[in-house]
């Protein structure tokens, strides 16, 4: 048996992570793979069930799991909780070791003109952020007082280390390229942040690796797009630039990302937020969560159901079939069930064998 974790989440990750929930359970259906799934809460849900965003027995519960599919976490109701939503998932990150976070982002052919960028500038974008998520800013000494206020930002080199290592291998199946993203002219964790990555590159001599500064880094992103193969960041900057990378696609509801750590569960998420203001109302995009499912199929070593997912995926969106963020007025329930609907057609169609699919 796989054991699967859902954490729905606020605003709208109960809609989103339902919709991947769904297509997950075909797949399993469909391959007999066996998986189960249990639903905990977290984030401001917890908060308000049990006065904390991280509750002992959701952490003990993804602990235990084989994945975690998450929906989405916050908003300004937990403004004053003595602990917003938001820590919780900083806690379960650090709990479950999970350092490294991985955020494609590619221009669907067909679907350049949603790109708010020239469809010549965006054509044929792809890129994979491999952000560090569990030092720096995010995660150093804090102090607020009335009048002056600091956050302190700390990294080791084994935290810089073990993020290069996964950037360089997920270069080497890509199309082997690696740009470090830092602010190695200003600051002190940057500098040693550039010197550790390209002391891991020596280990990788068929990988090229470029370094930026983060402005430059996030001009380039909005005027050549296709410069970039893998993107390395630390946490503060991998969180904004992966942002401002996901509307190249034309809308940051289209985005997964799955957070991953030395073993045990991955945790997997759209990359957006709750979205409260339209909580509820069926028109939210579930595509960044199905893309999170898929993500969590590779995870669990099934690849082929992945690959069926995300073409299932991207003929929905090819066919016309746009949630209100692209313009459409398909919801939410809807984009889900034409998915499965693709889905289910091509997992019953005829496959050749496994030895066949391998070299196609």
């Amino acid at each position: 048996m796989t054991r699967i974790i859902v954490l729905p989440g606020d605003g709208i990750g109960p809609e989103v992570a339902a919709e991947a929930r769904l297509c997950l359970e075909l797949v399993s259906e469909r391959f007999g793979l066996g998986f189960t799934f249990e639903e905990h809460d977290f984030g401001g849900a917890a908060i308000d069930r049990h006065g904390v965003p991280l509750p002992e027995a959701t952490l003990a519960a993804c602990t235990a799991a084989d994945a975690i599919l998450l929906g989405a976490v916050g908003g300004p109701r937990w403004d004053d909780a003595k602990e917003r939503p938001e820590i919780g998932l900083l806690k379960l990150r650090k709990a479950l070791g999970l350092f490294a976070n991985l955020r494609p982002a590619r221009i669907m052919p067909g679907l350049e003109e949603y790109s708010p960028l020239r469809a010549d500038i965006a054509a044929g974008a792809d890129v994979l952020v491999v952000r560090e998520l569990t030092g720096g800013l995010y995660f150093g000494e804090k102090t607020l007082e009335q009048d002056r206020a600091s956050d302190l930002c700390t990294y080791t080199r084994e935290e810089i280390e073990r993020i290069a290592h996964v950037a360089f291998q997920w270069a080497r199946q890509r199309s082997g390229r690696v740009t470090s993203v830092d602010k190695a002219n200003v600051l002190a964790t940057s500098k040693l942040w550039r010197r550790v990555v390209s002391e891991v590159a020596q280990d990788y001599s068929d990988v090229a690796l470029d370094h930026l500064y983060v402005d430059a880094a996030a001009m380039h992103l909005v005027t050549s797009p296709t410069r970039f193969d893998v993107l390395l960041t630390e946490n503060l900057f991998g969180d904004i630039l992966s942002d401002e990378l996901s509307v190249i696609g034309g809308s940051i509801g289209l985005l997964g990302s799955a957070s991953l750590g030395t073993g045990g569960a991955g945790m997997f998420e759209p990359i957006h937020g709750s979205a409260p203001d339209i909580a509820g109302k069926d028109i939210a995009n579930p595509a960044g969560a199905i893309a999170s499912a898929a993500m969590l199929l590779d995870h669990l070593e099934l690849p082929s159901q992945a690959r069926l997912l995300e073409a299932a995926l991207e003929q929905t969106l090819r066919e016309g079939h746009r949630t209100a963020d692209l313009g459409g007025a398909v919801g939410c329930a809807a984009f889900g069930a034409r998915v499965r609907e693709i889905l289910d057609g091509a997992a019953a169609a005829p496959r050749a064998p496994a030895h066949v699919q391998a070299s196609l």
